[in-house]
């Protein structure tokens, strides 16, 4: 992994690595992630010509598939950052940003292609992942969010394991007026989905799913919050089919006031108890 890019001044100017799942599934996260940048000053400039970042190809070991997309998507993004037309490229989602920032590197010299994996280093230091920029780049914790509600967190796997990330989540959710936190057991176990996993292993995928939805009924929780769709599409087709009030949401939306409290069902009513009969009233 590249060391991160330091900023002598603070960032102006990002671009939106907006991801597939994002961009084909839910648009909506990706705006709030816009929403989020544009209050704190900064200006987000969306490459159209953005394409898939290769990691299914990757993770799949199609190889000579990943690294077209990769080529792409570094030929896309590297000349915004060196030639200073951006500060920073900015995702909403750490499985992708670990793509980029960590699996490039692997691919291209898998490949030995020098003039790309050294394009790629270049792009990496000045990746990052939504929360990791708002904390450690902008220092920028309470974004104005409230929720009158329990919210819970779940850490994806990219995310905390390959990218270190975990402490800036928590520190965007800490600041969230009104919300109540509650712990959620096992948070930093898998959720099952695994991009490809679930699909080769579809019965081991559903069993740690529906683990980890056991541990969200127990937290009695009105949101998990979490920092990837992937994870969040697993955790809500679970949570849907189980009939759970509780849902799966994107930090991004959360802090930008997307996300309302679904109403609690009402406690059932105790049943009538029926006076004691008296021996009077044996007839």
């Amino acid at each position: 992994m590249a060391n991160k890019k330091k900023f002598a001044a603070p960032p102006r100017r990002v671009a939106l690595f907006v991801t597939c799942m994002v961009d084909m599934l839910y648009p909506e996260v990706g705006m709030a992630a816009v929403e989020l940048l544009e209050r704190q000053g900064i200006e987000v400039v969306f490459p159209e010509e953005q394409t898939c970042c290769g990691q299914p190809a990757f993770n799949a070991g199609y190889r000579d598939e990943a690294i077209v997309l990769a080529r792409r998507f570094v030929e896309i993004f590297e000349p915004l950052v060196r030639s200073g037309r951006v500060d920073a490229v900015v995702a909403p989602s750490g499985s992708c940003v670990t793509m980029t920032t960590h699996f490039y590197d692997l691919l291209f010299a898998d490949r030995d292609d020098t003039g790309y994996r050294a394009r790629s280093a270049t792009l990496a230091a000045a990746t990052f992942e939504l929360t990791e920029f708002l904390v450690d780049v902008l220092g920028v914790t309470d974004v104005g969010a409230r929720f009158p509600g329990k919210v819970t967190y779940h850490a994806c796997c990219h995310l905390l394991r390959e990218l270190g990330i975990d402490h800036q989540p928590h520190a965007l959710l800490d600041a969230v007026a009104e919300a109540e936190q509650v712990p959620l057991s096992g948070a930093d176990e898998c959720c099952g989905f695994g991009g490809l996993f679930a699909v080769k292993n579809a019965g081991i995928s559903t069993a740690m799913g529906q683990r980890k939805t056991r541990a969200i009924a127990a937290s009695d929780a009105d949101v998990v919050a979490l920092c990837d769709v992937s994870c969040m599409t697993h955790i809500n087709g679970l949570l849907s089919r189980q009939a759970q009030r509780a849902r799966a949401v994107h930090i991004a939306q959360l802090l930008v006031n997307e996300v309302t409290v679904q109403p609690r069902p009402a406690e059932p009513e105790p049943a009538p108890v029926a006076p004691p009969r008296r021996w009077q009233d044996n007839g």
